[in-house]
């Protein structure tokens, strides 16, 4: 078994290892984008509910990052991660299993708080690498981490279309039991952060929270390039099932390639965040993001003008991501696992938010709606970022 010290780097072969891992977990939050269409028409049920299953599920991943996280300051990292994956494998099985929507919201719910597991892993890089390799190798778990929810859709999209969506579950479930096979041959014990109660660490979450304004900040300007970001994607389904696209899920998955371009960048980009600053990353994150919606509002009746507003919102987001999570971690490296907690739930509670205002945005003005929303998110990011030093 790998021994680990706290800034004496990390091996490559466990660096890689939870790049992978990350990337299958996440996985989990997406695979239903792409389906929402297919799901839709197979449980009877409206648009808005179907864009609920996304919404619950991101509602889910931050109730995970708000509560589950902080344990990997308390607790056995390589515990907390093979239970998360095991629950995961649970409720994947459970979706592909169900027969109304109210059990698929509430599975969902679940299966999201369970796939955090991404986040326990990048606090990991962060504490155990060589200072001079902190932020990169952040990068590179990130960068599986968005491979992962790139594939997830691409993977979703085509296995919805040639076997149904409840295939798709099923094959998650059984990932992340070859998943959690995997974390057990591998992965370290690492000593806790924190001795006491888990009463007494969400405790020290909130004092962290008030007292710590830069971590504030930070997340809050990442959550809403988060929430422009997934305005896109919840709502993607159904523009390209209206004319002049007539498309299924499959074509939801191929476009998801698109996003490619931003997992490649981000497992580069952390060397350079030292050289121009977090703030500098996050204008420039907000630009790309309002001249991709921009963009999807003009030219979103053509197959380029969406895959060019694919892309540049996608890169926009990982400048915003990883120079202000890495910004977060380094903050706070005696207690990273909590500082990244109030990174991601504010990161997700700011994703979750942009997904139910694309599909108000949606329901009542079509994609002008989306574009309209996506375009606020950016603006309240870039706004945070000129009123603040930070």
């Amino acid at each position: 078994m790998i021994q680990l010290q706290e800034n004496k780097g990390i091996p490559r072969s466990l660096l890689l290892m939870m790049a992978a891992m990350a990337g299958l977990t996440v996985a989990n939050c997406y695979y239903n984008q792409p389906l929402l269409e297919v799901i839709r028409r197979d449980l009877s049920v409206s648009e808005v509910e179907a864009n609920l299953i996304t919404v619950v599920t991101q509602i889910g991943y931050a109730l995970g990052l708000c509560f589950i996280i902080p344990m990997g300051d308390l607790y056995s990292r390589r515990r907390l991660i093979t239970v998360n994956m095991l629950v995961s494998a649970l409720m994947a099985a459970l979706i592909a299993l169900a027969d109304s929507i109210v059990l698929v919201w509430g599975a969902s719910i679940v299966l999201g708080a369970c796939s955090v597991i991404p986040q326990i892993f990048m606090p990991l890089a962060g504490q155990y690498s060589r200072p001079e390799n902190k932020s990169r190798n952040i990068g590179i778990v990130l960068s599986g981490l968005l491979t992962g929810i790139l594939a997830s859709r691409v993977v979703s999209g085509f296995v919805g279309d040639w076997l149904g969506w409840r295939a798709m579950f099923l094959f998650a479930s059984l990932l992340m039991l070859a998943c959690m096979a995997i974390t057990l041959a591998m992965m370290p014990r690492v000593k806790s952060n924190f001795s006491g109660t888990y009463g007494s660490l969400m405790s020290s979450v909130w004092h962290i929270l008030l007292t710590h304004r830069v971590i504030r900040l930070r997340s809050l300007r990442a959550a809403f390039g988060f929430g422009s970001m997934l305005a896109i994607w919840s709502c993607l389904a159904f523009r390209l099932a209206e004319a002049p696209f007539h498309a299924g899920s499959d074509m939801v998955g191929v476009l998801g390639l698109c996003g490619i371009v931003g997992a490649v960048l981000a497992s580069g980009m952390g060397s350079y965040i030292p050289r121009f600053g977090i703030r500098v990353f996050s204008i420039v994150g907000a630009l790309l993001q309002l001249v991709a919606w921009t963009i999807s509002y003009l030219f979103g009746d053509m197959y380029a003008g969406l895959i060019a507003a694919i892309i540049l919102v996608d890169v926009g987001l990982q400048c915003l991501q990883l120079s202000n999570q890495s910004g977060c971690i380094e903050e706070m490296p005696e207690a990273s696992s909590r500082a990244n907690t109030i990174f991601m739930t504010t990161y997700f509670v700011g994703g979750s938010f942009g997904t139910f205002c694309a599909g108000v945005g949606w329901e009542t003005f079509g994609w002008t709606g989306v574009c309209s929303v996506g375009v606020v998110f950016a603006l309240l990011s870039l706004s945070v970022t000129l009123c603040f030093k930070k």
